[in-house]
């Protein structure tokens, strides 16, 4: 199934019923009185959050969606039928957000969260209710009111414990690929991977945790480069980075400073991700001699004095089993800690919310600056691509 984050939908909410005009008629009653009945409440449209979905893909076929009018109202005061309600399902994590205001309207963060983007409109009223003791012959109706209709953006955050940084070809696909059943595309050039990529990470029958793979973050990436900060969302409900450091670059680069650029574009971005705990991994150790593997890997733990660094080979499997249980021992703790402390699950989740917001605002400045027409210089020829 492909993965898709973020997409454009219109939803347009049910027309109310209209009243009816209608007197009634019978047998030896020429002139009966008013009895045209009200008409339906038109449906509305609510999103439904559902724990077995994980991309947006279907809404990406279903640019509108509506809901079913109110009918209209009957002679002998009979009521118009409401309109069906039209429920659909997206993934938990799912950010609502008015794409003409770019103001969020809503958040699905549980299984079963039911949240209203377009309300029905209000039923019409049949000329039985006019009906007074000054006025008993009411010919007053009232048409059902229209449905909101909304162009509305989704975006998807992924729901994953740890997350993983680093360059393209750090060895964050392979790492996902060895210790979970994940299998995202791998090869030897930058940006292989362009969706991410998540996986779940079974220690015990019982013990899991779940990884995310976020691709694009390069050097520049705050200004645009790479794939610029499209995907940094899916790291807001993650509680623990994994910073994976090529340890003999391709280019001849420095690992160190390769490290300190993609966590500098980080910060830049939002400085709240550098108070989430990052763990330095050094990857592709098979590289190296086993002398200058120890001197290099000393030299990035001295670099990041303040966090554990771990050494890895994704291709030997050395290293993986201990940062395997490793992660899974600080997950399962901080799952505890959650669990008996209201007061940690309250923080956390204002942090998260706070996180969220930081990372929302950069994407909606992105968006607004895409918006902006660009000067056209007649010397580039531009391709476009869907």
């Amino acid at each position: 199934m492909k993965f898709v984050d973020e997409v454009t939908i219109r939803v347009q909410a049910g027309k109310g019923g209209n009243g009816c005009l209608s007197f009634f008629r019978g047998r030896n009653i020429a002139r009966g009185g008013p009895d045209g009945g009200d008409g339906g409440n038109g449906g509305s449209v609510f999103l439904v959050g559902h724990k077995s979905l994980n991309t947006l893909v279907d809404l990406r076929f279903q640019p509108l969606i509506r809901a079913e009018h109110g009918s209209a109202g009957g002679g002998a005061n009979r009521t118009g039928g409401n309109g069906a309600d039209m429920n659909v399902a997206v993934p938990i994590g799912t950010t609502v957000i008015d794409d003409e205001t770019l103001e969020v309207v809503g958040d699905i963060t549980d299984p079963e969260d039911v949240f209203c983007v377009a309300r029905g409109g209000q039923f019409g009223r049949g000329n039985a209710f006019f009906k007074s003791s000054t006025n008993r012959s009411p010919r007053r109706t009232t048409n059902g009111d229209p449905g909101d209709t909304r162009v509305l953006r989704l975006q998807l955050k992924v729901i994953a414990d740890v997350g993983l940084l680093g360059l393209p070809n750090a060895g964050k696909s392979t790492l996902i690929s060895r210790i979970s059943a994940s299998r995202p595309k791998i090869a030897d050039y930058p940006f292989t991977t362009l969706i991410p990529n998540l996986g779940v990470v079974r220690v015990a029958e019982d013990a899991n945790f779940v990884v995310a793979d976020i691709p694009g973050l390069v050097p520049g990436a705050s200004q645009g480069a790479g794939l610029g900060m499209r995907f940094l969302r899916h790291l807001v409900r993650t509680r623990l980075l994994l910073h994976l450091v090529d340890i003999m670059p391709v280019d001849g680069s420095d690992p160190i400073a390769n490290a300190k650029a993609i966590e500098q574009e980080l910060s830049e971005f939002s400085p709240l991700f550098m108070e989430i705990p990052i763990w330095t991994v050094v990857t592709k150790t098979d590289l190296v001699a086993e002398n200058a593997e120890k001197q290099l890997v000393g030299l990035v733990a001295e670099a990041f004095p303040d966090r554990p660094c771990y050494a890895i080979s994704a291709v030997t499997g050395d290293g993986i089993d201990l940062l395997v249980k490793k992660l899974m021992q600080h997950v399962a703790n901080w799952r505890e800690s959650l669990a008996s402390d209201p007061v940690l699950e309250e923080s956390d989740r204002g942090f998260e919310g706070r996180l969220a917001t930081d990372v929302l605002n950069q994407s909606l400045r992105s968006s607004v600056v895409e918006r902006q027409p660009q000067e056209h210089d007649p010397d580039i020829e531009a391709l476009y691509r869907e």
